[in-house]
């Protein structure tokens, strides 16, 4: 069984401080630590369970520089076979809609039968990536898959909707699924896994390789007019008088906001 899994490097926000740049429209990320985004993490869970149970090949790709190749050697310690990523200065990284005709463009070279990414990225949160790129692919898609089987050619997904209910989907191979966090429990990566990652090489694709253009990669169809922090306000009142006074004026400050 051939599988793909998409991955993204991105900063760790959980415990940061963030600040909007000069420019307004994205965060600094000066002194921000990278590491693999969370939900594109248990998708490479998944996918590694599926090979255990199946055999095949599990493939990472990215988008991104050099940098990148911290989460895929993570990604090879773990288990995958073979990692790839696609690097060119002109793609505009910041699109998730280009983020997926480039995807497309690589995975269109390569043997799949199931691809995974994540539900969304950290850092955008988007959400829009994965059901782009089957899109581009023209193959079926899942959305926040919470469990998958596979066999004879096809993929059972579980999926997570709102309010505690779940939708199970068939789906026809090659097909598509967008990974919740908490599908499996992630494995730990050995001192011994990265040594050997360390050591493995990581194929590089460039726009050439791809048949895609700058100008293809280049213009945004999604730009990010500003980006701020909400204001955020505060009223405070004392309330005064005696006990009788102040339940009395509590319930008229709750009843002229509609909460009683």
């Amino acid at each position: 069984m051939d599988l793909i899994v998409c991955v993204k490097h991105v900063p760790d926000v959980s415990s940061a401080e963030l600040r909007v740049n000069s420019s307004g429209r994205e965060i600094d990320r000066a002194g921000l630590n990278y590491d693999i985004n969370e939900w594109d993490d248990y998708a490479l869970e998944a996918a590694l369970i599926l090979k255990e149970k199946h055999g095949g090949v599990v493939t990472v790709v990215s988008v991104g520089g050099e940098e990148v190749d911290r989460t895929l050697r993570r990604c090879l310690a773990k288990g995958a076979d073979n990692a790839v990523r696609i690097s060119d200065p002109k793609i505009n990284t910041k699109d998730p809609f280009i983020v997926a005709k480039v995807l497309s463009a690589a995975i269109k070279t390569m043997r799949y039968d199931l691809i995974l990414t994540g539900v969304q990225a950290g850092d955008d949160g988007y959400a829009i990536t994965g059901p782009t790129l089957a899109e581009y692919l023209k193959i079926p898609h899942a959305t926040l898959v919470k469990k998958i089987e596979v066999e004879d050619g096809r993929a059972v997904v579980w999926r997570e909707l709102e309010g505690g209910v779940e939708e199970i989907v068939e789906l026809d191979l090659p097909a598509l699924v967008t990974v919740q966090t908490g599908i499996a429990e992630l494995r730990y990566v050995s001192v011994l896994g990265i040594r050997m990652a360390m050591r493995r090489q990581i194929r590089t694709m460039q726009l050439s390789d791809l048949g895609l253009s700058p100008e293809e990669v280049a213009s945004p169809w999604l730009a990010i007019e500003e980006l701020y922090t909400p204001r955020v306000e505060r009223r405070v009142e004392f309330i005064e008088g005696s006990p009788d006074e102040a339940a009395s004026r509590i319930v008229e400050i709750l009843r002229a906001r509609g909460l009683i």
